[in-house]
């Protein structure tokens, strides 16, 4: 009788122990799943940022390549707007000379200075050599000619060289996107120049902040203007 006592006790106390074990183990913190576990010693891999790109060099994150319009040699610019000094400019007063086209406005808080200080020193690399600059603005309301005037002397603009352009919106907006493909809206433009021939030809569409872009920018005048000479 004592011995299944004994027995008995033994059993109970198995089962009891079972059961605590069985609970601990339920209430213990589970490992995390199998594929988020970092192996030992492997480094943490953080994907860069928009901030992180936009302070790398030029050279890593740039297109090196300039935009050619469709239908090269056969698509010419034609336009005639209001010049600073008050005088008529026309796509026919530039025929036989090459020339730059950008759009910009007074106003701009962001790019333009920069972008007109290119053309300005594009101005002083080929002054004399028969080039063109044209500038339109887009936001022709408020650059009346004797703004484009004052705005003008700041970089030294040779009147004779680089023309300040403005006139109805519309035909602004129509040079842009229909002829150098860039969107214009009233004081919005991109950062691109558009190079046309002595023809009239677009030749091409240059972002001037690509350092690549803006060295074949002026490769390509050189040919062009050497071109002209033979």
């Amino acid at each position: 009788m004592k011995t299944a006592f004994n027995i008995l006790c033994i059993v109970l106390g198995c089962g009891i122990l079972a059961w605590v074990i069985q609970t601990s183990n339920q209430d213990a913190p589970k490992p995390p799943a199998a594929d988020s576990q970092q192996n030992p010693g492997e480094a943490l891999v953080v994907q860069p940022s928009d901030a992180d790109i936009a302070g790398r060099e030029p050279a890593e994150v740039e297109n090196p390549d300039p935009v050619f319009p469709p239908n090269k040699g056969d698509w010419k610019a034609e336009f005639e707007f209001t010049e600073r000094s008050g005088e008529t400019v026309s796509s026919d007063d530039l025929a036989g000379q090459p020339y730059v086209a950008s759009f910009f406005f007074t106003r701009c808080p962001s790019s333009c200075p920069t972008q007109n200080q290119k053309l300005a020193d594009l101005q002083k690399r080929f002054a004399g050599k028969g080039v063109k600059f044209l500038a339109f603005s887009v936001d022709p309301n408020y650059d009346t000619p004797e703004v484009l005037r004052e705005y003008a002397n700041r970089f030294g603009a040779d009147p004779d060289q680089w023309y300040f352009l403005t006139g109805d919106l519309t035909k602004i907006r129509q040079v842009g996107t229909n002829m150098f493909q860039q969107p214009i809206m009233e004081a919005f433009h991109t950062d691109r120049f558009g190079l046309v021939d002595a023809d009239g030809n677009i030749e091409g569409i240059y972002s001037w902040n690509s350092p690549t872009q803006y060295r074949k920018l002026i490769r390509r005048i050189d040919e062009m203007l050497n071109q002209k000479g033979e």
